[in-house]
């Protein structure tokens, strides 16, 4: 089943796209909070986000940025803007399509229907991330490594994922504890060492040693 994510502040549209997206049997994410999207989109690993540019905290264009800067997945805005820099900026900043309101339901619907089915129904690789021959299935939270799998619990996948896609780059273990926990204040740090660890030992499992590398003072890597 799809996830779609709505990042929208108005409640009763929210509710009213939710509802109808569920009608067509999709998994639907409302983002209530608007504090940390980022983090529940890594969290959450919707296929799909439909994005409200005015919104409280920092608008559309900010967290559209800050998740192209971790994933490629398909972005509606969904805005009462109807300038046509409005539109030409969602779509430089990276959005897919851009639906303004008041908007057809029907129409929105068939919308994300299209783009889901763009990115994901002929290209497989949507779902999955891979590095060094390891593949993450995103659909199922798994990891695979050749002819070997295992799966993943909610804190190692999300690890895991957030790793991946920051190949290259150090994620600072203050990062990590706030996507997992939000407010990492309350977690205690060898809470995320048990769960560094524990996924470590899963991909050595599968026959790949030193998949993580730690960087001491700073956090952990995979290159």
């Amino acid at each position: 089943m799809f996830r779609i994510m709505i990042v929208e502040d108005d409640d009763k549209i929210r509710t009213i796209v939710a509802d109808a997206l569920r009608k067509w049997q999709y998994e639907v994410i409302e983002i209530t909070s608007f504090e940390h999207i980022l983090n529940e989109f890594i969290t959450e690993h919707p296929h799909l986000i439909v994005l409200d540019i005015n919104l409280p905290m920092y608008d559309g264009f900010y967290w559209c940025q800050q998740i192209r800067s971790v994933s490629k997945v398909p972005i509606i805005f969904l805005s009462s803007r109807d300038q046509n820099m409005d539109v030409i900026m969602a779509i430089n900043m990276g959005g897919d399509d851009f639906v303004q309101k008041p908007f057809d339901l029907g129409v929105l619907v068939a919308k994300v229907s299209a783009l889901l089915r763009r990115n994901y129904t002929y290209q497989d690789e949507g779902l999955q991330l891979s590095h060094r021959q390891l593949i993450v299935h995103l659909s199922n939270s798994s990891v695979q490594y050749i002819d070997q799998t295992a799966e993943l619990t909610r804190n190692e996948f999300i690890i895991l994922q957030t790793l991946m896609r920051s190949i290259g780059k150090i994620v600072s273990r203050d990062d990590l504890m706030q996507v997992l926990w939000n407010d990492e204040q309350f977690i205690d740090d060898n809470t995320l060492t048990v769960n560094v660890n524990r996924l470590r030992r899963k991909i050595a499992m599968l026959g790949l040693e030193d998949f993580i590398a730690t960087r001491k003072g700073m956090g952990y890597i995979v290159e």
